[in-house]
């Protein structure tokens, strides 16, 4: 996607900062269907609990360098040898917890898609109904949403699971970031752009 004029409308939340506005003009909210994309996702959706998103952006190129591409059967063998040298890397977030969770949600991340296929398939069936979602999708609406009856039933059946920080505000986010959900603000130029490709998207496992 080519670079877009700063002077666009865009969500507010993007911001002045060139790295955040890419991301929100080329890849928030639109569709996903690749498990490596959506692995990555659910774990620094995780790594971000407590902190910014554009904090674990800046970080995420390092990210994928040290959980291998977020390879999910690659990070499932990670080990204890591999959390201490994690700790020390001071290009990632460095929480042992949230390593941990990551090197765990791998392995359980491999039983769900040996049970449904694939992970799209997964998590593509929380996908809110539309009449479950605002008629009008505003700055005010989505502060105001910070989690759903879907991401509730998500992060409720992931726990289920054994995933581990993997709450109902963090599950919104990934949806939201995932293109589940459409909450680019309506005055937004992507959010024509975004629902002509939901629109088009073959939802996994249909």
């Amino acid at each position: 996607m080519s670079e877009v004029a700063a002077d666009v409308s865009r969500c507010s939340w993007a911001g002045a900062d060139p790295l955040y506005r890419h991301y929100h003009d080329s890849e928030w909210g639109r569709p996903v269907a690749d498990d490596t994309r959506l692995f990555e996702k659910i774990c620094l959706e995780g790594f971000q609990s407590g902190l910014s998103w554009i904090t674990v952006l800046r970080k995420r190129e390092r990210f994928r360098e040290v959980f291998f591409g977020f390879d999910i059967p690659r990070v499932a063998m990670m080990g204890d040898a591999d959390i201490d040298r994690l700790l020390q890397d001071a290009g990632i977030i460095r929480h042992r917890g949230k390593i941990v969770s990551t090197i765990n949600n791998a392995s359980r991340a491999l039983e769900v898609k040996k049970e449904f296929g694939s992970l799209a398939t997964y998590f593509w069936r929380f996908e809110p109904r539309p009449e479950d979602r605002p008629v009008l999708v505003t700055r005010d609406v989505v502060h105001a949403m910070p989690q759903t009856e879907a991401s509730k039933a998500m992060s409720k059946d992931l726990r289920k699971r054994g995933f581990t920080f993997v709450g109902p505000t963090t599950c919104y986010a990934f949806m939201q970031a995932m293109g589940l959900v459409n909450d680019h603000f309506e005055d937004c130029f992507c959010r024509a752009e975004v629902e002509t490709q939901r629109a088009a998207f073959t939802r996994p496992g249909t």
